[in-house]
């Protein structure tokens, strides 16, 4: 009886040992809940909030241009250089040793005026000479005139002395007329451009250079060669905006004459514009020539880099009001020329819409913008 009653209180105590474990395990698992549950909340609770965030609605920032009516013109350019209508190379007429320079660059000439001088002692020499015989000539033929008046003598001797006389003034003025080709002589008003002709020196008109330059820069022109694929673009009295770039200057003229052949070497036109007077053009001068080929009035224009193409197709972006609010709008355009990155729009937009310059990327209808 006494080891009974000693083994069952050793029993109870270790099943009261394991069993105390128990309410510890759940009320751990209970706590695990309850977090899990308030977590979940929280969770809900910042979905609610993300999803809000994600609906509201995005602004994008623009910048608007007015659109106006306007002068739309098209041109082709070519570049040229200035010449003169009168430029010319002056030197003798008859070949001869230069014994006098009469000018110097940049002088001011006349037509007619004499520029320099060749040997005329042949010249002077063969009319002194000449002189002589004519004086004799003329006596002879006097004197048989008058005896011929009279009735004497023959009329041979007559007519003999009338034809030396008639002769050696024909020799006389000949003469004369060489003389005067010894002078080198300016044939147009202007300016002596260049002195090319030294003492000494034998000139003539088959010597390779001439004695001066003489050029008039009071009538000046533009010459340049356009494309043969623009000849049929292109014609006399065509408007034409010309830049010098030299002299940062600007002159609107017409085409004075445009070639109706076309070199074959080259496959261009020749082109001459001429100039109002003006000292500060110079010849060979280079010249930037715009012709007007095509001119648009009251004509809707935009920046070439606003245009956008889908499948293709030009598109540009407008702002519109709609509720208080302004918003995009995506508008298809039809484009006429284009012209230094500006373009001419046929049909798509009008006189007053606002065009988005810029920010127009990834705007679809409807979006919202703000400037």
């Amino acid at each position: 009886m006494t080891k009974r009653y000693f083994v069952i209180p050793f029993a109870t105590l270790i099943l009261a040992a394991c069993g105390g474990g128990a309410p510890n395990k759940e009320a751990q698992l209970q706590k695990l809940k309850d977090e899990r549950s308030k977590l979940e909340s929280q969770i809900a609770a910042l979905e609610k909030e993300v999803g809000k965030t994600d609906t509201v609605e995005r602004v994008k920032t623009v910048t608007l241009a007015t659109l106006e009516d306007t002068t739309f013109q098209h041109y082709i350019d070519v570049q040229g250089s200035v010449d003169a209508r009168e430029n010319v190379n002056v030197t003798s007429k008859v070949p001869g040793v230069v014994t006098a320079i009469l000018v110097k660059e940049g002088q001011q000439v006349s037509k007619g005026q004499t520029l320099g001088q060749v040997d005329d002692q042949l010249a002077r020499s063969g009319i002194s000479e000449l002189k002589t015989q004519l004086e004799l000539a003329t006596t002879t033929y006097e004197k048989q005139k008058r005896l011929w008046d009279q009735k004497i003598g023959s009329e041979m001797q007559f007519l003999t002395a009338k034809s030396n006389k008639e002769s050696l003034e024909r020799k006389l003025g000949t003469l004369n007329e060489q003389l005067a080709q010894t002078r080198i002589v300016s044939p147009i008003n202007g300016t002596v451009d260049a002195v090319i002709a030294k003492l000494g020196d034998n000139i003539g008109p088959s010597s390779p250079t001439a004695a001066f330059r003489v050029v008039n820069s009071n009538a000046l022109k533009v010459v340049a060669n356009v494309a043969e694929g623009y000849a049929g673009n292109v014609k006399t009295g065509d408007a034409v905006l010309i830049s010098f770039p030299d002299i940062n200057r600007d002159i609107r003229a017409k085409i004075g004459f445009a070639s109706r052949t076309i070199d074959p070497q080259s496959r261009t036109i020749k082109i001459e514009v001429p100039l109002p007077a003006d000292q500060a053009l110079r010849p060979n001068m280079i010249a930037h020539v715009k012709i007007i080929d095509y001119t648009a009035k009251n004509a809707v224009v935009i920046p070439v880099n606003v245009i956008q193409y889908t499948m293709g197709k030009p598109f540009v972006v407008v702002a519109k009001e709609a509720g208080g609010k302004i918003l995009a709008q995506r508008r298809d355009i039809e484009m006429g020329r284009t012209y230094n990155d500006i373009a001419e729009i046929k049909n798509g937009l009008q006189v007053g819409e606002k065009l988005v310059t810029t920010g127009y990327q990834g705007l679809n209808d409807n979006d919202l913008i703000k400037l």
